[in-house]
């Protein structure tokens, strides 16, 4: 089995104890088993990242000793995620939503304060191309959801072991 681990930091700040736990623990997996390490540097909130806190990144990893073996950037692959998200699109999984933070976290508070877990209603799925013109004329854009298949999702986790979620009780995730 080859093993391959990647570490992802956002470079939007300097590194914290959570990121260092996951760093170091990535790195270690992947030094038992032989395996890759990855700096992924997760560049893609444009506004807030900045090259001094990449430069911080990998002068506090090499403090710690912890060396990788390849460095990516998410924005390089920018190109391959839009031609990935038109296939989505064109095959029904991704879906256009157009409420703003402040909507959508009304509706986790009013469904939390019904015992509701806080899952997305699927409101952008009954969305008209009239309605999304409109929407759009008005100035919002839209955030892309992947729509999850109503079934359950399991796996064989390398540290839980066997893992299982019920689809019902997630959201559909943002992806763009």
């Amino acid at each position: 089995m080859t093993v391959n681990v990647r570490f992802a930091p956002s470079p939007t700040g300097l590194l914290h104890i959570g990121n260092i736990r996951t760093a170091l623990v990535n790195w270690l997996f992947a030094k038992k088993h032989g395996g890759a390490f990855l700096l992924r540097l997760d560049d893609t909130d444009q506004e807030r990242s900045r090259p001094e806190f990449e430069a911080a990144i990998r002068e506090d990893l090499q403090w710690l000793g912890l060396s990788w073996d390849r460095e990516a950037r998410q924005m390089d692959h920018t190109d391959h995620y839009k031609a990935a998200g038109q296939k989505l699109i064109d095959a029904g999984r991704l879906y256009p939503c157009y409420e703003t933070p402040e909507e959508l976290e009304f509706k986790r508070k009013n469904q939390l304060s019904r015992g509701v877990p806080p899952v997305y209603d699927r409101s952008g799925l009954k969305i008209t191309q009239e309605q999304q013109a409109k929407l759009e004329a008005e100035g919002r854009k839209p955030h892309w959801r992947f729509l999850l298949a109503d079934e359950d999702v399991h796996w064989n986790d390398l540290v839980r072991g066997p893992t299982r979620f019920e689809a019902k009780h997630m959201s559909d995730p943002v992806l763009f």
